[in-house]
């Protein structure tokens, strides 16, 4: 069998065989050489213990040497090709991981042969290696056959895989999403069967798993498989629940199958590297998958057999915004996501009546950032079947992003401020600070959005006429405010 190794592969093993050490390649790069696909960083294992091997990585990583694995006799190296090409190794002593029955943190032990360290992998297309400098190819357990079937399995016994490390269950439906592969009907029974040792398997790492299948080529696959295995019910129950059961005249939508059919759209409307939304974009995926998580907690029977899910947006906002905090995603990703979810309906409205100039202004404005996502999270959940409302639907999206970039070369949406500062407001209204200035700042912003760039003195007559008016106000009380107010003002 012949292979197309990186040089510094073989240098290495060369190296580590001077001092009597095996090494061999494994797990990934092994697979994607079989696969004629290029490997960005490569894994070895070896029968030295780190402390052995370390000197050797010191010296062959001379651009760079990595110690963070060490407690799981992991060490890290990197050189630089003349050409710039980082070249990044990893390299592992023999070893198996397993879980004690209520741990969340793998117990690692040192093994002794190469064959010992693979049977231990968590399918059998990672379980072959490559010894190396004599490019020897190692496969006790058929992965090279499994990987030419698309199949995965596990080298051992599934349900003694899966219990040494549950994680692994994880792994299988990310495969599915990565590699397009099928999990064999053995190893998916045992899933099933064991779907409640995921529990012992800490948040960071489910969501590790969670975001690489999202982030592949076929998120959609890697969903349904995870649902299918019913380890969504334990990691990601929002999903599962979108499976309503369908009322007797099918009156809407499979809101599970509807929520499959926008991944897919929203995936196939990320841009490439220079575009807005570069793929892949794990926040429009997230967002795609978790925008009609709210129906499920909102649905009704109308009269009529209608079925309504009222507010299942903010519904649905609260529920991204739990989850993912359960999950450890990073603040920025749980507030992206809550917002575009609570915003995905806010287009609607245009389609029956197209907005005023001040409506697409605070569209944008409200967006924020996630304007470009939120446009195409928008369209990916226009799936009518009828052409005619199709095409009504693209139109008007067409029509008001066309007005927002018109609109976008006569002001900074970016930057839309009142007219006038919270220091201009307390001068001329000769107010101290308090909550009137923030209420006065709060009304020229909306006449900001509403009428876009005025002239100063227009501005100041505004904020005068809309001051006057409050005296008009049954109970009202003009002047200073005991608290705070005009910080937030001054923005």
């Amino acid at each position: 069998m012949g292979f197309e190794v990186w040089p510094e592969a073989i240098e290495l093993g060369r190296l580590f065989a001077e001092r009597g050490y095996e090494l061999a390649l494994v797990g990934g790069p092994v697979r994607d050489l079989l696969l004629h696909r290029k490997s960005h960083d490569l894994d070895f294992c070896s029968s030295a213990r780190p402390e052995e091997f370390e000197p050797i990585l010191r010296h062959w990583g001379r651009d760079g040497f990595w110690d963070m694995g060490r407690k799981f006799g992991t060490l890290g190296a990197m050189r630089r090709r003349p050409d710039g090409t980082e070249v990044k190794v990893e390299v592992t002593t023999y070893r198996s991981d397993t879980y004690e029955p209520d741990s969340r943190k793998p117990e690692v032990n040192y093994g002794d042969t190469l064959e010992g360290d693979l049977s231990r992998r968590d399918f059998t297309v990672n379980a072959m290696a490559l010894r190396v400098p004599q490019l020897e190819f190692v496969d006790p357990f058929g992965g090279a056959n499994d990987l030419a079937k698309g199949v995965l399995r596990t080298p051992v016994d599934p349900s003694q895989s899966f219990d040494d490390d549950p994680l692994r269950m994880m792994r299988a439906v990310r495969f599915v999403a990565q590699l397009g592969f099928r999990i064999e009907p053995e190893t998916a029974e045992a899933i099933c069967r064991m779907v409640d040792r995921i529990d012992i398997v800490s948040a960071e790492r489910v969501r590790d798993e969670l975001v690489k299948l999202l982030l592949s080529d076929r998120p959609r696959a890697g969903i349904e498989a995870l649902v299918e295995s019913g380890l969504a019910d334990r990691v990601f129950p929002e999903i599962p629940a979108l499976q309503l059961e369908l009322d007797e005249h099918h009156r809407h939508k499979d809101v599970f199958e509807h929520t499959m059919i926008v991944l897919d759209r929203a995936v196939a409307l990320e841009t490439g590297p220079d575009g807005p939304v570069p793929r892949p974009d794990l926040t429009l995926r997230l967002a795609a998958l978790m925008h009609d998580i709210g129906k499920p907690k909102t649905r009704k029977f109308e009269a009529g057999g209608k079925v309504s899910f009222h507010h299942h947006d903010a519904v649905g906002a609260k529920l991204a915004r739990k989850r993912l905090k359960a999950l450890h995603f990073d603040h920025h990703i749980i507030d992206d996501v809550s917002d575009l979810v609570e915003l995905h309906l806010r287009f609607h409205g245009y389609v029956d009546e197209p907005w005023t100039d001040s409506a697409v202004r605070r569209y944008v404005k409200d967006a924020g950032h996630l304007y470009e996502r939120l446009n195409r999270l928008t369209r990916a959940d226009a799936t009518t079947q009828n052409k005619r409302k199709a095409q009504i639907f693209a139109s008007a999206m067409d029509e008001m992003e066309q007005r927002v970039r018109e609109l976008k070369e006569k002001e900074d949406f970016d930057a839309i401020r009142p007219d006038l500062d919270g220091n201009e407001i307390m001068a001329l209204l000769d107010l101290a600070p308090g909550p009137m200035v923030g209420r006065a700042y709060k009304h020229m912003l909306e006449y900001r959005l509403d009428n876009g760039l005025v002239d100063h003195d227009v501005a100041v007559a505004e904020l005068r006429r809309w001051y006057a008016g409050l005296g008009e106000e049954p109970g009202a009380k003009l002047g200073a405010g005991a608290e705070g107010g005009a910080e937030g003002a001054k923005q």
